[in-house]
């Protein structure tokens, strides 16, 4: 598979998974290349309704996580919370399909709009995420079902950034740029570990741990009417401090972005930072430590979203890695210069 190709299903693979479902005649099966491009998708439409079966990414394809991460889809939606149905087995016995090294999960599909930035929508992002963590609490995992580990202080980022560094300056989409290349990512290294310092001085690590959705993002949301339709993948959940999501949570749906890096803004959306931890509020208030910590958190999740990828492919889904890199560093410059507003304006 070439870097920024999608993984595909082939005609025989279908045929045998679907074997498993009751669906009735199959009338259509369509690519949807859409997320993860290790986990190919396809949207079904036949007899009994319209679905659409996910192949999970080998690195994400353990039987225990699959059965924990299910379990924890059937709570929430017996909590109403909006998850999309899982289609069970022709026997009624299983969620998923394993063939071989491969996990498959055939799910109803959900209509929904993508996000359109309003306050509103933002607000209702923020109150659901709440909602997931209040669900979610207690919920009973054997040890090798969820993973521990979060963006926070972690040495694969300092690694990954060091990477880009050493062993990518020659790739195509810095050429030209290998001079500033080494200044930019000791300022990017040195703003991490600023960072973690000040979430570890505000005491992040005795906060209690609960299972958090560690992934959420305008792109994994469906909405209807400013009220989330959906929440569509749940591969990254894990065990780590709330306010870890709350924070990431916070700076994805306040970005300001589109079209070419170099012109994205320095700043974060204000209202939109606000109304999606009021919305997290209103169910579950934060503490005075937790908001404070959110400022530097945003900081590390900046630069932990870019560091795989880059490292990776030398580029981050269509934009060349040295372009992004450059906007991410303005971005950290407003994120610490504005600290003490950021903080107050959680807190509202």
């Amino acid at each position: 598979m070439q870097p920024h190709e999608h993984a595909r299903f082939d005609a025989p693979e279908l045929a045998v998974v679907l074997s498993h479902y009751d669906l009735g005649v199959i009338e259509s099966v369509t690519d949807f290349p859409r997320g993860s491009r290790r986990s190919p998708k396809v949207g079904v439409v036949a007899e009994r309704g319209k679905f659409l079966l996910k192949r999970r990414a080998v690195t994400r394809a353990h039987p225990e996580r699959v059965r924990f991460i299910h379990k924890l889809q059937q709570r929430l939606a017996g909590a109403g919370f909006p998850v999309a149905k899982l289609i069970p087995t022709r026997d009624g016995r299983y969620t998923f399909v394993q063939v071989r090294d491969h996990i498959y999960e055939l799910f109803e599909f959900v209509a929904g709009q993508p996000y359109r930035h309003t306050p509103a929508e933002t607000r209702a992002a923020g109150l659901l995420l709440a909602k997931f963590h209040q669900v979610a609490e207690g919920i009973e995992h054997g040890a090798s079902a969820i993973t521990r580990g979060d963006y926070h202080d972690a040495a694969a980022i300092r690694t990954g950034l060091c990477a880009i560094g050493s062993t990518l300056s020659s790739h195509d989409s810095f050429t030209g740029d290998q001079a500033e290349l080494a200044s930019l990512v000791q300022f990017l290294l040195e703003q991490y570990d600023r960072a973690a310092e000040a979430a570890n001085r505000l005491n992040l690590a005795s906060f209690p741990e609960r299972i958090i959705h560690s992934d959420w993002h305008p792109g994994n949301l469906l909405f209807r009417k400013d009220e989330v339709a959906a929440v569509v993948d749940y591969d990254s959940v894990r065990l780590a401090r709330r306010v870890i999501d709350a924070a990431n949570g916070a700076l994805q749906f306040s970005m300001i972005a589109g079209g070419d890096p170099a012109t994205w803004p320095d700043n974060l959306d204000e209202e939109r930072y606000g109304a999606f931890l009021a919305g997290y509020e209103s169910l579950l208030p934060l503490s005075a430590e937790e908001r404070a910590c959110i400022p530097p958190l945003m900081s590390e999740a900046l630069i932990t979203e870019c560091v795989p990828p880059i490292t990776e492919t030398g580029s981050v889904g269509q934009y060349a890695g040295f372009r992004i890199l450059l906007m991410i560093r303005r971005k950290l410059r407003w994120i610490e210069e504005n600290t003490a507003r950021l903080a107050a304006n959680a807190a509202k």
